[in-house]
């Protein structure tokens, strides 16, 4: 039987991966991609290990499968030609061991395979003993490999080295391994048959080292999400079990290849420096001798050089029996360069459901479904694959961390007519459409089944207005979301007259993508209040005087509208206007507000005016987090919600999922003199480590934006040789983070300076976002002034108006993009949008974010700078009491942002003036102090004398 399989992937309780990755949305993932076998990553961790025993059942000798209840579910959200292939999982985990030998420390990560529950529980036994094995479903333990190899094999497993030419983690690693298999493993190395060549290296670069003939090539995913599957794998034409698999391995019969990246795409494939944008061949590194010619440091030696230092043959030879491999680009990569969006849009997935509704799996079609096939979907994705197929692609190498790019075609080829003659017209109504596939089976899963008791009383409340109090953490929007998509799936609400209601573009986004997983191909209205306020003015806009296509203005002049009057509008119009009150009373029959705490007056009345008192309206909200004052929000609405509506009822969520119990506590003990929740309370439930809050007192603003610096870099185990060749950081940092899980968060955007000073002085790249409209941005009105003279589409006139405002196109190209077409959509949008919606939290960077703009968002590490009196709280001179609670309600906002790791700190002297502590402070308890309680001021200078 020949198959693929993927057998180094992660669990959800790995750090830095999906919460997606569990074993449903893998055996989906699998299916869709065309893998038969797939890892299951992770066995030591004990919730992951107790999930496998629950979820999994025995299949062929050594390999599991999905229950039948579960696989009956998951095959209900395929289209019958992925629905019944079979997916098998294999017991394995990725180790990390970090230990001295001959003097050097070393950090290999290894990949280690069971066949049974029960030999799992005893490798985990035998590692609990030595290290903590449950903090991270990939653990990090301080122990020699030739003795995990020894456990390993003590309890019937074998041991594959993961990834490994990689330069920091692996056995072969320029920076942290060894020259050769066998030393690495010493006197059991012979136990050693396969090795993983990782995303950087393919089996071609691997024969040129004549050491490495022995062990069989294998390749896998590592897997840090379910979408990533099979990006790497391995062929087998084995009996699909466990024991054929590892003969095929220890013997290379049954061993039919491997599939690839292009080496040229993985992150580390040659040298150079992400920072100065310098890529170098190994030739060309050895005439600098190593040192970046831009910024006179050490390069970042790749895997291709790394290579050339241990190879002993100037061209690869294959050895006897060795397989082929393929190298591919995945088919997400492909639908992004032929459509011109990421691979993760939903105009990529989309296609690509289609796509494999028709064709088959992933792989299947990149490999073996014939171009007609494909050609009759899509003349573009059959040239390209074409290409793929004779390896007729661009490559553009991955360098000091930084990916690759595989292209299969030249800029500007798409676009040319002469190209693609004739594209083949897409059918109207695909074969496949998963709404009716889903709804046509008369089992289904309630939409509730996953939240929590309180979760569930919320989303399962019937008629009637509803107001839910969601601390911070509780899973606000996954329970209205999820009482929406019960209201339409289970109690027969119509989609249509359902209307959700939130105060960004960005949250109305994440809500419309969360209600079309739960509800596929629903019709419910997302909008915030604005764009609510510009749909019911389009539709009546002979009664204001505006004809149906009327922009948006910042200074509105005939026939234009103001951003404010965008909701004042429509409750004018709808104060007189009782016949469209009940219209649209019957048209949004349920109402959902998130946020509702920051509701402003008008917003108030427009939705006293959709919502009658005995109505189907749910208010969702905090009162503890009420800090937009200053923008006109108004509290008092929310704490006035059951006298508005009598029959309400009140339902509290407490179970805070976001942040350790320190910070928790912290929390609580920060908002408690002045909370608006009688009985407040907040139960923390996430395995977020212990880490004590950390309080710092800095001599001045630059000091603390260098201890700001510093931990982060401690944290980080180090961002660059600097860091490790100046002892700046000692040990290798075991926290999993990468720079986009730091958050530096403070009062006013001033305080932002010395940050960024301090963050770019240590090399760690930052990215700064205020809470601004874009409309604000400089050089946006420059652009805005042009766009609408100009052809094409909205980005071609975005990107064409360029050379008026360079700094703000970039800004500008993703809602450009979002448009298409629609230069109206464009104006408005950009109208009613604020930059913080433009905010992108997969950016690889440091974040700084006011605190009011921090609002929503979470980090694992969280710094909020600047706690002293008259900047948090602020005030000038006497303030009264409602303005000392707002920033304490701020306080307690941007401690409720951190997940594991929270720093307060403040400065004894900041702007050339001394500053007190914040009395915040003093209600703060159980934190560590770090650094001295007094901190070091500068010396004084000395009077030279004149002789």
């Amino acid at each position: 039987m020949r198959f693929i399989a993927d057998l180094h992937i992660h669990s959800k309780y790995s750090r830095a991966c999906s919460k997606d990755c569990d074993l449903e949305h893998l055996t989906w993932w699998a299916r869709r991609k065309g893998i038969t076998l797939v890892g299951t990553g992770d066995f030591t961790h004990p919730a992951w290990h107790e999930h496998l025993r629950d979820a999994l059942v025995p299949a062929e000798p050594g390999l599991y499968r999905l229950r039948d209840d579960l696989d009956r579910d998951i095959s209900r959200t395929l289209p019958p030609r992925l629905r019944e292939a079979p997916v098998r999982f294999m017991l394995s985990v990725e180790i990390s061991t970090i230990y001295k030998r001959d003097g050097a420390t070393r950090k290999v990560h290894h990949l280690l395979y069971v066949p049974d529950l029960e030999k799992a529980a005893g490798i985990n036994r035998a590692l609990a003993k030595i290290g903590n094995i449950g903090s991270d479903g990939r653990p990090i333990l301080g122990l020699d490999s030739r003795d995990l190899l020894e456990i390993t094999l003590e309890h019937g497993g074998y041991l594959v080295p993961a990834h490994v030419w990689t330069p920091w983690f692996a056995v072969l690693g320029s920076k942290s391994g060894f020259d050769a298999i066998e030393d690495c493993y010493a006197d059991l190395a012979d136990h050693v048959f396969a090795v993983e060549t990782g995303l950087s290296s393919d089996p071609e670069m691997n024969w040129r080292v004549s050491s490495l003939d022995k062990y069989t090539l294998v390749s896998n995913s590592d897997a840090h999400s379910p979408p990533a599957l099979g990006r790497e794998a391995t062929v087998f034409d084995t009996e699909l079990d466990y024991f054929a698999v590892k003969k095929a391995l220890e013997t290379r019969e049954g061993h039919a290849g491997s599939i690839e990246f292009f080496p040229e795409e993985g992150k580390y494939h040659v040298d150079g420096h992400r920072k100065c944008g310098v890529r170098m061949e190994p030739k060309e590194t050895l005439a600098h001798n190593g040192i970046c010619p831009e910024c006179a440091k050490p390069l970042t030696v790749g895997v291709l050089s790394r290579v050339e230092e241990l190879a002993d043959r100037d061209q690869p030879v294959r050895p006897a029996g060795a397989a082929d491999f393929t190298s591919l680009v995945p088919l997400p990569e492909i639908m992004s360069e032929i459509v011109g969006t990421g691979p993760k849009s939903k105009k990529v997935l989309t296609e690509i459901d289609r796509l494999t509704a028709v064709l088959g799996p992933e792989l299947d079609v990149l490999q073996h479904v014939p171009l007609d096939d494909i050609r009759a979907q899509s003349t573009r994705l059959a040239e390209a694959v074409e290409r793929l197929r004779r390896g007729q692609v661009i490559r553009d190498s991955g360098y000091d961390g930084e990916y690759g790019v595989i292209r299969l075609f030249e800029p500007g080829e798409l676009s040319a007519p002469s190209l693609f003659a004739v594209e083949a017209p897409v059918p109207a109504k695909p074969a496949y459409q998963p709404v009716e596939v889903k709804t046509e089976e008369p089992q289904q899963v309630p939409v509730v089944a996953g939240l929590d008791p309180e979760q569930s009383v919320a989303a399962e409340a019937g008629e009637g207005p509803l107001l839910i109090i969601a601390g911070p953490g509780t899973g606000k929007t996954r329970t209205l979301t999820h009482r929406i998509a019960h209201l339409i799936t289970e109690r027969g609400v119509a989609a249509e007259h359902c209307l959700a209601i939130t105060f960004t573009r960005r949250a109305a986004e994440e809500m419309s993508e969360r209600l079309a997983a739960l509800v596929p191909g629903n019709e419910i209205t997302v909008a915030t209040f604005h764009s609510l306020g510009v749909r019911i003015l389009r539709e009546h806009h002979e009664k204001v005087g505006l004809s149906k296509d009327f922009q948006v203005a910042e200074e509105p002049g005939p026939g234009e509208v103001g951003f404010d009057d965008l909701v004042n509008l429509p409750v004018r119009l709808l104060e007189e206007n009782p016949e469209l009150v009940e219209a649209y009373r019957r048209q949004y029959r349920w109402i959902s507000v998130d946020e509702y705490q920051d509701v402003d007056e008008q917003q108030y009345r427009l939705l006293r005016l959709l919502a009658p008192p005995d109505g189907n309206l749910t208010a969702i909200g905090d009162p503890d987090q009420a800090i937009y004052r200053f923008r006109g929000a108004d509290v008092r609405f929310f704490l006035r919600f059951q006298q508005d509506f009598p029959s309400a009822r009140t339902v509290q969520l407490t179970r805070n999922y976001r942040s350790s119990p320190r910070i928790v506590d912290a929390a609580l003990q920060a908002i408690s003199p002045s909370t608006l929740v009688p009985g407040r309370e907040l139960k923390p439930m996430g395995a977020h480590g212990e880490a004590p809050v950390g309080v710092h007192h800095a001599a001045s603003e630059q000091a603390e934006a260098a201890f700001v610096a510093r931990t982060i870099e401690q944290l980080l185990g180090g961002a660059s040789f600097h860091s490790r060749d100046t002892g700046r950081v000692l040990d290798d940092g075991a926290h999993g983070l990468g720079f986009s899980d730091f958050a530096v968060l403070y009062r006013t955007d001033r305080q932002a300076r010395a940050i960024v000073d301090a963050l770019t002085a240590a090399g760690l790249p930052v990215q700064k976002r205020s809470h601004d409209r874009l409309a604000d941005r400089p050089g946006v009105q420059r652009i805005l002034t042009e766009v609408p003279h100009l052809p094409g589409s909205v980005a071609e006139r975005v990107r064409a108006s360029a050379a008026l405002a360079p700094e703000a196109v970039e800004l500008l190209m993703p809602l450009a993009t979002r448009c298409g077409d629609d230069l109206a959509r464009f104006l408005t949008e950009l109208s009613v949008g604020v930059e913080v919606d433009e905010w992108d939290p997969r950016a690889d960077r440091v974040s700084l974010l006011t605190l009011h703009a921090a609002k929503g968002l979470e980090f694992p590490v969280v710094f909020i700078i600047g706690c002293e009196d008259g900047l948090l709280p602020m005030h000038w001179g006497a303030s009264d009491a409602d303005e000392i609670d707002e920033e304490r309600r701020l306080m307690f906002v941007g401690i409720t942002r951190a997940q594991r790791f929270l720093y307060v700190s403040h400065a004894a002297e900041r702007f050339g003036r001394s500053a007190r502590p914040s009395p915040f402070l003093a209600d703060l308890s159980g934190y560590e102090r770090i650094g001295p309680a007094v901190p070091r001021k500068k010396k004084a200078g000395t009077q030279l004398t004149l002789m």
